[in-house]
């Protein structure tokens, strides 16, 4: 079990699953990778006094350009889910924090909006491309929302 104090340790992060009305999930092909697995969804650090939720709202239109009317709020984690990061990345990370993984909490949107209300350049780009995959095709993060939601 992780304590409150243990929790200090982990960068507080916040993940995004967009699903579009006809139930795909938005992926994004991140920039400046190569290879077939290099497609995920929207995630993002917290700022200093931003709530998850917030934060949430800020990370979706910074990294996809979707404003807030082009969704609905469906669920977020009750808890925060935590990760180890990989040695070589904790290694590449140690003079730059005192991190040793992250803390996330996921939201499920549903998608409101056109295809075209879905800009990669509002901000520093993190995805070269998008598409709407099945849910299957994005790794374990969708188990955390219940099918019943979409």
């Amino acid at each position: 079990m992780t304590t409150p104090q243990d929790l200090q340790r982990y960068r507080p992060n916040v993940g995004l699953a967009l699903f579009h009305r006809d139930g795909l999930v938005f992926l994004g092909k991140r920039a400046g990778t190569e290879g077939a697995y290099q497609w995920q969804m929207p995630q993002g650090g917290m700022d200093k006094g931003e709530s998850a939720t917030e934060a949430a709202f800020r990370e979706m239109e910074e990294e996809i350009g979707v404003k807030p009317e082009h969704v609905e709020l469906l669920e977020e984690t009750a808890d925060w889910l935590t990760y180890d990061f990989p040695t070589d990345v904790r290694k590449k990370m140690s003079s730059r924090g005192r991190y040793i993984g992250q803390r996330q909490k996921w939201f499920a949107f549903r998608f409101k909006g056109r295809d075209s209300d879905i800009r990669l350049d509002t901000h520093t780009p993190e995805f070269s491309d998008w598409r709407w995959g099945a849910i299957r095709d994005c790794a374990g993060a969708c188990d955390t929302f219940q099918a019943r939601d979409l």
